[in-house]
């Protein structure tokens, strides 16, 4: 059965993840890019200054609320929590290893055009939020695919939207982060996978059930924190080996078009696989184009739809831009890759070779450090989704559904905990896919919606 599964997996993967998907998600980020007069990179100064640099210079950023909307800095540690995973560690390992090098590169292309199509989404979420009974904001693809495109097919996308997220909330948010967390523990610390499992599950329960409030508030205390942490330790590395860096952004140029390999087949399959690794390890880990974010931004206390949208932009900006191309240099300056191929000279991969690059500047702490640091970042990730597939099961079946998904959520905490999970991340990659499809529709077929907006707003500012 499961081999069976492998195989249907592997053909929807391969079309989800194909020149259609590729070519849609590449395709959206370039019809906004241009639609709003490259709004990522003319206003650069102005959205950085209205987002990071606004925490420490507007109170209202960070100011709690006592209504069920939560603060816009709070919706910013959700969405990061959520976004900064495993995917920044064991992703962009991969990513090197599957693709060289130069799929780096097609992830930061993919993350200066994933900026606008983040950048949209949360402005669409906005403008298509609304209050439900108990006065609390709910949003995301699903009302702006129903209410925005309209109709039978709106509809139709927006359940389709809502189902995919869920399957992905059980996968990708939270099996395969638990998955790498109990491996990584047991390897460097011997904590046996069983009771990781069960110490995240209750931890889980008790913060999920607590609402997005609970949530918020955890994720406001971790995310600071463990991207100092690893931010700290990753410029560390790359400090100590600042004379490879260098020749590391060489490798990530000239492997991005294939420029080692000789003859043409063989170099237009080295950039294909560059590309398509780098978009793929992109979405994964920075997650614009699939319209999961959008489901916390729009609980934010903000009224205007392209202040949000802007946190959408730093959000990708800082996942990929910032922590991925740090983890980048660590693997490819610590001398364990072959920089034209990115292989793995030890015979290790995932986040053993990050450790192993730690480890060379940091000795025997160095997969510790790495241990660590998979803990926050995929436990957070863990909580940010557990929000996701929580709007996405209220959406389909109502409020009533909610705490029994909360309840199911955490005891697959434990589940993940304590399998194998090889197909879980090639299923994880196929419901992002699946997810990015009809959000990707309505997204280009409200793109007129963001104009105005954009527009309107620079008007009045």
């Amino acid at each position: 059965m499961w081999e069976s599964l492998a195989r249907v997996n592997a053909v929807v993967g391969g079309v989800v993840w194909g020149p259609v998907g590729l070519a849609l998600l590449f395709g959206t980020g370039c019809l906004l890019t241009v639609r709003t007069g490259f709004f990522q990179l003319r206003y650069f100064g102005y959205w950085m200054r209205h987002t990071i640099g606004a925490i420490f210079l507007d109170r209202n950023v960070t100011a709690h609320t006592d209504d069920e909307a939560i603060s816009q800095f709070q919706s910013l540690c959700t969405a990061l929590a959520a976004t900064i995973g495993t995917g920044n560690i064991v992703g962009v390992a991969a990513a090197i290893l599957a693709g060289g090098p130069g799929a780096v590169f097609w992830m930061w292309g993919m993350a200066l055009l994933g900026m606008m199509t983040s950048y949209a989404e949360n402005v669409l979420g906005i403008c298509y939020r609304r209050r439900d009974a108990a006065g609390r904001w709910c949003g995301g693809p699903m009302y702006y695919l129903a209410e925005g495109l309209g109709g039978g097919f709106g509809r139709a996308l927006a359940v389709l939207f809502a189902c995919f997220c869920v399957l992905a909330s059980f996968g990708m948010g939270n099996m395969s982060q638990i998955n790498s967390i109990a491996g990584n523990l047991q390897a460097v610390f011997r904590v046996p996978p069983v009771a990781t499992g069960i110490v995240l599950a209750l931890l889980t329960g008790r913060v999920i059930l607590g609402g997005l409030k609970r949530v918020a508030a955890v994720t406001e205390a971790i995310v600071p924190l463990m991207a100092l942490f690893y931010l700290f330790g990753a410029l560390t590395v790359v400090c100590v080996h600042w004379a490879a860096v260098p020749a590391a952004f060489a490798a990530i140029f000239r492997g991005a078009f294939g420029l080692q390999a000789a003859g043409g087949g063989v170099l237009g399959y080295g950039m294909a696989r560059a590309i398509s690794w780098g978009f793929k390890r992109g979405a994964f880990s920075n997650e614009a184009g699939l319209g999961a974010s959008v489901l916390v931004h729009c609980a934010a206390n903000v009224e205007e739809p392209v202040q949000q949208g802007m946190w959408g932009m730093f959000e990708v900006f800082a996942d990929t831009m910032v922590v991925c191309t740090l983890t980048a240099l660590v693997v490819l300056t610590s001398g364990l890759v072959d920089l034209d191929t990115g292989a793995a000279l030890t015979g290790v991969e995932g986040s053993a070779l990050v450790g192993q690059a730690f480890s060379t500047v940091f000795g025997a702490f160095g997969p510790q450090f790495i241990a660590v640091s998979v803990l926050l970042f995929a436990y957070s990730t863990t909580l940010g989704w557990s929000h996701y597939g929580t709007r996405a099961v209220v959406y389909l079946l109502g409020e009533c559904a909610a705490a029994g998904y909360k309840l199911v959520f955490a005891a697959m905490v434990l589940v993940g905990a304590v399998m194998k999970l090889d197909l879980a991340w090639a299923l994880s990659d196929t419901f992002n896919g699946l997810m990015m499809l009809p959000n990707l529709v309505g997204v280009v077929g409200l793109s007129g919606v963001v104009v105005r907006e954009t527009q309107a707003y620079l008007k009045r500012k």
